[in-house]
């Protein structure tokens, strides 16, 4: 497995874990940007939305745009996932406790 491979696996989960702590449910581009940071993946907007496509593709989150700015909203697979009852190749796993 290549360091790109792991680092987006370990991106995409982060995402999902994101959107399961958040009221509601959702939060916009900018927040998963900024959580993404926060957990030491420091990358563009333009991956942040492409990440976003291919989890709304893989039916783990839904979007809407509002005014330019997509609104991510996790979906229960998205939830399993993010919380390690469930699996998915090109996600990273959680580890127990964690």
């Amino acid at each position: 497995m290549t360091l790109h491979t792991l680092l987006q696996q370990d991106r995409r989960l982060v995402m999902l874990r994101v959107l399961n702590e958040m009221p509601g449910y959702e939060a916009n581009d900018s927040i998963i940007d900024s959580a993404l940071d926060a957990y030491g993946h420091n990358v563009s907007r333009d991956l942040v939305r492409t990440e976003l496509s291919w989890l709304a593709e893989q039916q783990l989150v839904t979007l809407r745009d509002v005014a330019g700015t997509q609104v991510a909203r996790i979906t229960q697979r998205g939830i399993d996932i993010a919380l390690g009852q469930a699996n998915h190749p090109d996600i990273k796993r959680p580890r127990p406790g964690e």
